[in-house]
C-alpha cells in the first residue's frame, strides 16, 4: 500500500495523482492519510521518484469537477477523486456521471460544497470596526501586524467544508473598495481593496478580531428581526433546511430565534403576527385554522 499525503492541497493531491497515473497505480494500491510521517514511498515496491512512462490525457471537464469536490471534507476525501481520475483516464467517463455509483458520490460532494458556498452568502454577517478603533486597542494591533491596514469590516463564520478561499470572491464586487476580513475557525481571508489575501492558518489576531466585535447597530437589528417575524408562516423543518442550526450561533439574530418558534407553537401563530402588533388596538382578523 502506498500512503500519500497531500497536506489537503488540491495542487499537491493532482502531482500525486499524475505520479500515480504515469506508473499505472490502481486505486486499490494507494492511500491519502494525514501524517507527518506519510511517505511518497511507503511500499513494498519499489517506484522510482520522476513521472512514469505513461502520460493519459483527461477532459478539463474532469479537472474542474475534481477540483470542486475536493473543497469537501469528510471520509475519503482524495481516494475517491483518484479513483474517479483512474476510471475517466482509461476510458470511462462515465464516473463524472450522477447516474454512475462513484459519480453520484462525487455529485453529492459537489452539491454539499456548493450549498455550502451559499450558505457563507447568505448568513455571514459582516460588522463595520468604528472609524475610530484606535491602534492601541491590542486586538487591533495585532490585526494590523497582519494586514498593514485595518479592516473596515469584519465577519466570522464556520464552514463545514473548505469553500473560503474559492466562495469569498463573492464578496469583492459586492463591497467594492472596501476592506473586508472574515474569519473561520481554519483559514481566514482579507481584501485591501485591491487583492484578497488567503492565510491557510487563519492568524489568532484575525479571529479575535471577528469573533470579538461589537456591533454598534445590533440593538436596532434585534429589534427590527423580532417585530418582522411571522409566526403564521413558520415551519421549523423547513426553516431550519434553509437555515440549518449549527449557523444560529454566529447570527446576532441567533438567540432570538428558540424563543420565537416557542412563542409561534404556544398560541402566537393565531394571531399572524408579533405579540407587540397584536395587543395594539384596532381590528383582528383571525388566522384560518
Amino acid at each position: 500500500m502506498i500512503i500519500l499525503d497531500c497536506d489537503d492541497l488540491f495542487d499537491t493531491w493532482r502531482q500525486q495523482a499524475r505520479w500515480l497515473l504515469s506508473h499505472q497505480i490502481n486505486p486499490d494500491q494507494v492511500s491519502w492519510s494525514v501524517r507527518q510521517d506519510a511517505d511518497l514511498f511507503t511500499s513494498d515496491d519499489n517506484y522510482p521518484e520522476q513521472m512514469g512512462p505513461i502520460q493519459p490525457r483527461v477532459p478539463l471537464e474532469l479537472v474542474e469537477l475534481l477540483q470542486n469536490a475536493a473543497q469537501y471534507c469528510g471520509e475519503q476525501r482524495w481516494s475517491l477523486l483518484y479513483e474517479v481520475l483512474w476510471r475517466v483516464s482509461h476510458g470511462d467517463r462515465t464516473a463524472m456521471l450522477a447516474g454512475d455509483k462513484l459519480g453520484s458520490e462525487l455529485h453529492r460532494r459537489l452539491k454539499q460544497v456548493s450549498r455550502e458556498a451559499h450558505h457563507l452568502h447568505a448568513f455571514l454577517r459582516f460588522i463595520a470596526l468604528p472609524v475610530s478603533s484606535s491602534a492601541k486597542d491590542p486586538a487591533v494591533k495585532a490585526a494590523l501586524l497582519e494586514t498593514r491596514s485595518l479592516p473596515e469590516y469584519v465577519a466570522w463564520h464556520e464552514p463545514a467544508h473548505d469553500i473560503l478561499r474559492r466562495a469569498s470572491e463573492h464578496f469583492i464586487g459586492r463591497l467594492g473598495r472596501h476592506r473586508w476580513m472574515i474569519a473561520t475557525p481554519q483559514d481566514g481571508v482579507f481584501y485591501d481593496g485591491q487583492q484578497l489575501i488567503y492565510k491557510r492558518q487563519c492568524p489568532a489576531a484575525w479571529q479575535a478580531l471577528a469573533r470579538n466585535a461589537d456591533d454598534p447597530h445590533g440593538e436596532l437589528w434585534l429589534t427590527y428581526y423580532s417585530h418582522i417575524f411571522n409566526p403564521a408562516r413558520l415551519n421549523p423543518k423547513v426553516m431550519q433546511g434553509h437555515l440549518p442550526a449549527r449557523f444560529w450561533k454566529n447570527l446576532p439574530e441567533g438567540p432570538l430565534i428558540p424563543a420565537l418558534i416557542s412563542e409561534a407553537r404556544t398560541g402566537k401563530q393565531r394571531d399572524g403576527q408579533a405579540r407587540q402588533i397584536a395587543g395594539r388596538k384596532g381590528k383582528m382578523i383571525q388566522a384560518r385554522d
